[in-house]
């Protein structure tokens, strides 16, 4: 029988989190968080990009997504501007600093990513990671069941 807190949403919650208070642990000496990095690495990416571009693309939230950018905006390390063409839409990107910043730190997220890969053998990894996918897909869309079937009781 299963003890409560071994099901499998927990162990990915369990998994994360960890995961998530590492990261977090080392971005703190440089005064961001782990989310704050990924939204500076995702502007790193694509340049220039519409918040609700960056919302789709990170599979966050809109006010998430708003309460980091405006920490980063505050911080000197990215820029939020009304959009061009777009009058309801704000247009964000990185400052010169803040390139500085995720280049700077993109070494040790590099070793980060390396660390978790190692858990892995390669096989398992390819694997793993197409799991996740499943179950990215199968929950990104809201009130969609991936299975139909009652829950028990």
């Amino acid at each position: 029988m299963e003890s409560p807190g071994d099901d499998f949403s927990m162990h990915l919650r369990r998994a994360y989190l960890s995961m998530h208070r590492r990261a977090n642990a080392y971005f703190a000496r440089h005064g961001l968080t782990a989310d704050q990095y990924v939204v500076l690495t995702a502007l790193a990416d694509r340049g220039e990009i519409t918040q609700q571009d960056l919302v789709r693309c990170l599979h966050s939230d809109p006010n998430t997504v708003r309460a980091i950018l405006l920490r980063l905006v505050a911080l000197g390390l990215v820029e939020r501007k009304p959009h061009a063409t777009d009058g309801r839409a704000w247009a964000v990107s990185l400052t010169q600093k803040g390139v500085t910043t995720q280049r700077l730190l993109w070494e040790f997220n590099e070793d980060f990513q390396r660390e978790l890969e190692g858990l892995f053998e390669p096989a398992e990894l390819q694997a793993f990671l197409a799991y996740l996918g499943r179950v990215t897909r199968a929950m990104g869309t809201v009130g969609r069941r991936a299975d139909a079937r009652t829950p028990p009781a």
